[in-house]
């Protein structure tokens, strides 16, 4: 569990624990990928992704949970 130690002590000088923490712990990721991609394809996915405000591993972890999705492997 994620004890969260912000200025939040009670009374008893314990931290609290919270559901923002709890949910933390839940989504946490915990393995990765490693691609070999070309170096201009990579940077210009990157730049990409950066212009429309998001991430390239939020974009790729989609990609993952559609294929998965479709293919009714989950």
């Amino acid at each position: 569990m994620y004890i969260h130690c912000e200025s939040k002590k009670s009374s008893w000088g314990r931290w609290t624990v919270t559901k923002k923490d709890e949910k933390k712990k839940k989504n946490k990721k915990d393995s990765q990928l490693v691609l070999r991609l070309d170096k201009q394809e990579r940077d210009a996915f990157v730049q990409l992704c950066n212009d429309l405000d998001t991430s390239a591993a939020r974009e790729i972890r989609g990609f993952i949970r559609k294929f998965l999705k479709e293919h009714d492997a989950v």
